[in-house]
């Protein structure tokens, strides 16, 4: 499918800024010094960001409140409630914690949970396409949660470095091997998830099955048209493996070699692992999409 970026960065910024909302929660960061303030500043402001580019592939972002209105039957719409809901709560919480010093367990537990349960609604969107094999099949839903919660407490580690506590390297290279082993696992098991893998085929697609074998004798347009651009789009081998080796790099192992070099001149350079993790989440997360393959192509021939 064709990826847009401005999914793509609500994705990744989104599924980072509440794995930070959920880790804040749950109390860890110290309650003192300028901690509190980067802290709740950059979970809010990655969060808010990624919610607002959401909307960035909408035809009339103006009409964006309507997600919130199905709730009952539509993940997305679940994802959208679910979202303000977490800012909400996080908002109050930060507002206790910066300007009466007081941290309520209960309300950042909730928070938390509701943090947890946007990346999953997130997910399910995607996990719950039938007609895309390579969601639905994979373990969408444990790859999206490891990613939220492995990246956000690798940006829990830089804002402690950031702050002047010092982050923990043995935390980071741990919040690492979560993210990275979450991806290789949803790789591993979407690999071979074609359009064909759920049964479907050129006969289901044109309802002749019973009839025998079918055989296009000429493409259904003569040109090309909106499903052929977003439901067919074919990335290219070469650059699907360049796009590849660019999310282990970025995501994985330059980060790790950071966070090493970080025992020997500080850890002022987590940071800098952040943001090439950022970069290697959005390199597979644009693959994430640009591989899936839409059962609603083999109507046209895309075996």
């Amino acid at each position: 499918m064709h990826p847009a970026p401005s999914i793509i960065v609500f994705t990744v910024l989104s599924g980072l800024g509440l794995g930070l909302m959920a880790w804040i929660g749950l109390g860890f960061g110290p309650a003192t010094g300028a901690f509190p303030w980067v802290a709740c500043i950059l979970a809010l402001g990655i969060t808010g960001f990624g919610g607002v580019a959401s909307a960035g592939h909408l035809a009339r972002p103006d009409r964006a409140w309507r997600a919130f209105s199905q709730w009952r039957s539509s993940w997305l719409s679940r994802e959208a409630c679910l979202m303000i809901a977490t800012i909400a709560l996080f908002a109050i919480y930060a507002a206790l914690w910066l300007l009466w010093g007081t941290r309520i367990w209960l309300l950042g537990a909730v928070m938390a949970a509701l943090a947890v349960a946007t990346v999953y609604a997130t997910a399910m969107i995607y996990a719950q396409l039938k007609t895309v094999p390579r969601w639905s099949s994979a373990p969408t839903p444990t790859m999206f949660l490891g990613v939220g919660l492995g990246g956000g407490y690798l940006t829990l580690q830089a804002v402690l470095a950031i702050s002047g506590v010092g982050g923990s390297v043995l935390g980071m290279v741990a919040a690492l091997a979560v993210t990275m082993l979450s991806i290789a696992h949803w790789r591993q098991k979407a690999r071979g998830l074609n359009r064909d893998a759920d049964g479907s085929t050129l006969e289901t697609a044109t309802g002749l099955g019973d009839i025998g074998k079918v055989r296009l004798l000429e493409p259904p347009h003569t040109g090309t048209n909106y499903l052929l651009k977003e439901m067919a789009y074919q990335v290219g081998r070469n650059r699907s493996e360049q796009l590849v080796r660019a999310g282990w790099v970025l995501g994985g192992a330059l980060p790790l070699l950071l966070a090493g070099l970080a025992l020997l001149i500080g850890g002022w350079v987590l940071p800098l692992a952040l943001l090439c993790h950022i970069a290697g989440m959005m390199a597979f997360r644009w693959l994430f999409f640009a591989e899936a393959e839409q059962v609603q192509a083999l109507y046209y021939g895309r075996g």
